[in-house]
């Protein structure tokens, strides 16, 4: 990877459970719409499954007719309770900035509703190049591609697919749902134990592209 490349790097990532740990929030916003609804929701059941879009969720707990409205409801209500209680992932800030640093570009590629998004970024004060929104597995891949994506960060199966799918590398962390074992039966070609591995990871990346 020639200095020019090195310009012209880009690296996406997850949101949930990647660069955030969106438990106690997404918890907080699934209590909150518990109690203004009156239907029972296991908000720790739930926390156990992100990843997948918000209606595959509610979709335990709302009859089918019901679940864009709740869909609707759940993102007004999010900010107010979600925001304040999720924390960055350990060395979420160091990896977007050891992209920067590099000259490349860092994005964020969720299937979280797109300003929410925003808003923890900001609240946390990590500074991605781009956000988007509102794309799950596969359909990450179109983002990925537009962007010119090499590498594609996330913890959950759904990531190693749109990384496949977009012909990026798919560099996985198992600090989501899904385990080492079922990141790597996905095809993710790097395994790391979290991003606080990212930096020196990304270092020898580029490195081993200049040869």
């Amino acid at each position: 990877m020639t200095h020019s490349a090195r310009r012209n790097l880009t690296v996406g990532f997850d949101l949930d459970m990647t660069l955030i740990d969106s438990r106690p929030g997404i918890k907080a916003a699934y209590v909150a719409l518990s109690a203004e609804t009156g239907t029972f929701i296991d908000a720790d059941e739930a926390v156990t499954r992100l990843g997948p879009p918000l209606d595959e969720e509610l979709a335990y707990w709302f009859p089918e007719g019901e679940i864009p409205a709740m869909a609707d409801r759940y993102r007004e209500i999010y900010p107010t309770h979600a925001i304040a209680p999720t924390p960055a992932m350990p060395g979420a800030r160091e990896a977007v900035q050891a992209v920067q640093a590099m000259g490349g570009r860092a994005i964020v590629v969720t299937a979280k509703h797109e300003p929410n998004a925003r808003l923890h970024l900001a609240h946390l004060g990590i500074e991605p190049d781009a956000v988007i929104g509102w794309l799950w597995a596969e359909a990450k891949a179109g983002a990925l591609r537009e962007y010119g994506a090499q590498v594609y960060v996330g913890d959950h199966v759904g990531d190693v697919r749109g990384a496949r799918t977009a012909g990026a590398l798919s560099v996985a962390v198992p600090t989501g749902p899904c385990p080492e074992p079922e990141l790597r039966a996905a095809g993710a070609d790097v395994v790391l134990p979290d991003l606080t591995a990212l930096p020196a990871w990304l270092e020898a990346y580029v490195a081993a592209q200049e040869v």
